[in-house]
């Protein structure tokens, strides 16, 4: 307050209830005058103008600049909370991503793989615009405070873009490889469940031939057999030698696949080894006991005269026949999974060519059988009563006819599930052309559009405002883009659903496409900060048009490898063609070493156009100093090295007046009053010279 005595009267000036701050057409608004009472002789006097216009500048000054720390501090607290929710989130997701527990079943497996779809399709791209959103909210924080004169913002410990940039890639690290090892678990998972079928198929077939034949070998029928018996015994083992020789690699391959299923880590390894040990303890045995009874019946050495030699070729002959058409048939009802055109193109021609076979076993599945007709012909006509069974094989005509018959049935049945498979691969081949005909566009078109905003950051024509319209019409572009990935997207998600795991038609993959993309949004929403940024240089600063082109054609000229920063010699040459006397020698390396320490503070060795503009903008306007500040207090304090809260409170608007009031701390100089507050320290900490 300002006071003149003069007839017994005091008048008074200062802002209304309702004002917003002191000055002609500034943001404080306007302050309404005092009239009541007041003298009009004393209205007249030039001196009591001129302090009032003083008091009303320094009111003016004081508001401005608490404005911009009250919109700072909102800025920070906001950049604080968004960092925290963002790396809560990074904190949470990545032990999900990181856990690469293997599951027992496919179901869950394809859970598992549903489960990242979603984090891809719906978690991941809002967390992705939240972290270029705080990234963008930073830099424009940080340039506010430049422009202002103010210390850069230190966000608290852990919340530093440098902390959520390290927390996004180990996000990324811990999410890279995941969806990849999540298929090879479901294709790991489809092979041992196709290799656990196909081992309990032949270890049935196995057991269900060595039924009994443990019994059959350990029989001593040949101690009370008479001599023709014998003789009988001695052909029947014979052929079952050969029978058993056969079936040696089917236990063999049976080995093999429980094996297999034990390297794959299959989940019911126990049983499968337990049955595949039982089965080899088995075959062992029959090898000893084939072995033992072969030595009992070649101990006799009488034999029959009369060996019917029709029943002994039928034997031999029929047994490996009969082994043929069991393999045949187990062949044609063996399980296949094959995942590309070229490898059912492989199946059907092995097919074909087995059934190109088969007229051939028909005349030996004749031949044998005539064989047999023959034996029942010379017994019926030299009255020979037979047994009614071949003694040496119990492979029987009926037998023959009936596994012929079936393997008839069966080949049909394999045609059909061929021509199904051939058209699965080929409508798998399909959408492996579909998705690779539209990646070959998406992806080109993604590192086109990379190189052109490069481009464009680096050329920059016309206006600050025309080139900020020209990056959004740009960025519009991209996102108007973005049905193209949707659709990718959705064409990935069939080839999954497929099982396809490869794709010669291309080279890009949907996770390629995902971080290009990515990449192309935050690239582009980057460069259009950044020339934001440079408008907020340019209006703080008054800096006009036509300096911000010369500013970015010198720059421009010097940066010759269009990456958008300058080398220290490059910088120096830009500098002395802008007439700094930086030349080598001893004041001009000091010279240029105060500049360096100004635009490159970090010391990275580079000089990016935003620093340059700060550096040439300072260079060339001025700003609010902390002497101006404390001397517009001392205006309002009335020269006073304190001021008090009601004098706050008059001059200035309420949230601010209440803003200072709370900051300040008490004055302690010798002349202090009761309630006097510091405008001087308070002042000095506005601009990062003194703690508030």
């Amino acid at each position: 307050m300002v006071d003149y005595h003069a007839a017994n009267q005091s008048y008074q000036y200062g802002p209304s209830s309702g004002g917003n701050g002191a000055g002609g057409g500034g943001s404080m608004g306007d302050y309404m005058a005092q009239e009541d009472d007041w003298d009009r002789d004393l209205l007249l006097d030039p001196a009591w103008e001129k302090q009032q216009r003083k008091a009303e500048t320094a009111a003016n000054r004081i508001c401005k600049v608490l404005a911009v720390n009250q919109e700072n501090e909102h800025l920070m607290e906001d950049y604080e909370r968004l960092a925290s929710d963002l790396l809560e989130w990074i904190r949470r997701t990545i032990p999900w991503l990181e856990d690469r527990v293997p599951q027992k079943t496919m179901q869950e497996m394809q859970q598992k793989l549903e489960d990242f779809r979603d984090y891809r399709r719906v978690h991941k791209p809002p967390k992705v615009q939240e972290k270029c959103q705080l990234e963008i909210n930073f830099n424009t924080l940080q340039t506010k405070l430049r422009l202002s004169n103010r210390p850069a913002f230190m966000p608290s410990e852990g919340r530093m873009v440098s902390d959520i940039n390290n927390g996004w890639q180990h996000l990324e690290q811990a999410e890279k490889g995941y969806e990849e090892w999540l298929l090879n678990e479901i294709r790991r998972l489809e092979r041992l469940d196709h290799l656990a079928e196909k081992f309990r198929q032949k270890a049935s077939i196995h057991e269900a031939w060595t039924d009994g034949k443990e019994a059959m070998l350990k029989h001593r029928d040949y101690e009370t057999a008479t001599l023709s018996d014998i003789k009988a015994l001695i052909r029947k083992h014979e052929a079952f030698e050969s029978d058993l020789a056969a079936h040696q690699d089917r236990v063999e391959q049976i080995a093999a696949i429980a094996q297999e299923l034990n390297e794959l880590d299959y989940y019911d390894s126990h049983n499968v080894n337990t049955r595949c040990q039982k089965i080899c303890d088995q075959w062992d045995a029959l090898g000893s006991l084939t072995h033992s009874r072969r030595e009992a019946l070649e101990k006799t050495e009488k034999q029959l005269e009369t060996i019917d030699q029709l029943h002994l070729e039928y034997a031999k002959r029929a047994a490996p026949f009969n082994n043929w058409m069991e393999s045949a048939m187990e062949d044609l009802q063996d399980m296949f999974i094959v995942h590309t055109i070229e490898e059912i193109e492989g199946l059907i021609s092995a097919h074909d060519q087995f059934k190109s076979t088969l007229p051939d076993a028909d005349r030996e599945r004749e031949a044998i059988l005539a064989i047999h007709k023959e034996a029942q012909r010379i017994a019926e006509s030299n009255h020979i009563k037979l047994s009614g069974s071949n003694p040496y094989t119990t492979v029987t005509p009926q037998i023959i006819n009936s596994k012929w018959e079936k393997v008839q049935q069966l080949v049909p049945k394999r045609d059909h599930a061929l021509l199904e498979e051939q058209s699965k691969q080929q409508s798998n081949e399909h959408l492996r052309r579909q998705f690779a005909s539209q990646a070959n566009v998406v992806g080109p078109w993604i590192q086109t559009k990379m190189e052109e905003i490069g481009r464009i950051s680096i050329e920059m024509n016309g206006t600050l405002e025309d080139q900020l319209n020209h990056l959004k019409r740009y960025e519009r572009s991209i996102v108007d883009y973005k049905p193209n990935l949707d659709l990718l997207e959705q064409q990935h998600q069939l080839i999954q659903e497929a099982l396809i795991f490869d794709n010669k038609h291309t080279n890009y993959t949907m996770e390629h496409i995902r971080v290009g993309w990515e990449q192309l949004l935050t690239t582009i929403a980057r460069t259009i900060n950044e020339v934001e940024n440079q408008i907020l240089t340019r209006d703080a600063k008054g800096i006009s048009q036509e300096q911000m082109q010369e500013f970015r054609a010198s720059f421009n000229h010097f940066d010759k490898d269009h990456g958008g920063a300058l080398g220290p010699e490059e910088f120096k040459a830009c500098l002395i063609s802008l007439g700094y006397d930086v030349e080598n020698d001893r004041q001009g390396d000091a010279e240029f070493n105060r500049i360096m320490s100004v635009v490159d503070p970090n010391h990275s060795g580079l000089v990016t156009f935003q620093a340059f503009i700060d550096f040439m903008s300072r260079e060339t306007t001025d700003t609010d100093t902390a002497d101006q500040v404390i001397a517009s207090f001392k205006v309002l304090a009335g020269d006073k090295n304190f001021i008090t809260a009601e004098e706050l409170r008059r001059e200035l608007p309420p949230d601010q007046a209440e803003y200072c009031i709370a900051r300040m701390a008490p004055y302690q100089g010798p002349d202090a009053v009761p309630g006097a507050l510091d405008y001087k320290s308070f002042s000095t900490a506005l601009y990062g010279e003194s703690d508030l």
